[in-house]
């Protein structure tokens, strides 16, 4: 990407987001928090959640 296209870029971007009201900046932020994934999955991925559900199943028999 050339340089003035990405300035070109980042201008948009920012007319974009300076265009929007802040309830709506507020909205789009607590939307992208949502998403995220959270918890020890986002490290390790499933495993720490399967073991921890197969170590509950094993204790509650």
């Amino acid at each position: 990407m050339s340089t003035n296209a990405y300035i070109k870029y980042l201008t948009q971007q920012l007319v974009e987001y300076f265009n929007l009201t802040k309830k709506e900046r507020k909205e789009k932020r607590r939307h992208r928090k949502e998403d995220k994934n959270h918890g020890i999955s986002h490290w390790f991925g499933i495993v720490p959640f399967a073991l921890s559900m197969f170590v509950r199943n094993n204790i509650k028999k």
